[in-house]
């Protein structure tokens, strides 16, 4: 079975996360994409800045990253944007499966 990943990625609000979860998902390149609201405590400009985002677990293929992270380059309303893939070591075999099944070939 292919390797799946876990890309962590915020969005500062719930309207462009939104827009961008349906982006990815009719690219197939994200099975599903969960949304979260959270806060952000960052360095950016030389000072430490707080704001409300939304954080969003992209699950996909190993092989779709470089694709998905171009795509999320292309939509994304950050200058640097947080683009971080975590591997998935174990998981339900049929949703494992699912994710196989439902991105691009």
């Amino acid at each position: 079975m292919e390797e799946l990943i876990i890309v962590l990625t915020t969005f500062p609000d719930e309207p462009k996360a939104k827009a961008a979860a349906r982006a990815l998902l009719e690219a197939k390149l994200a099975a599903c994409c969960t949304l979260l609201p959270g806060t952000s405590f960052y360095w950016w400009e030389d000072r430490i800045n707080e704001e409300a985002e939304v954080v969003m677990m992209i699950k996909t293929r190993s092989s779709l990253y470089t694709d998905l992270e171009k795509k999320l380059r292309e939509i994304h309303p950050y200058e640097v944007p947080e683009i971080i893939a975590l591997p998935i070591i174990k998981g339900s075999q049929n949703y494992l499966d699912w994710i196989n099944e439902v991105t691009k070939d």
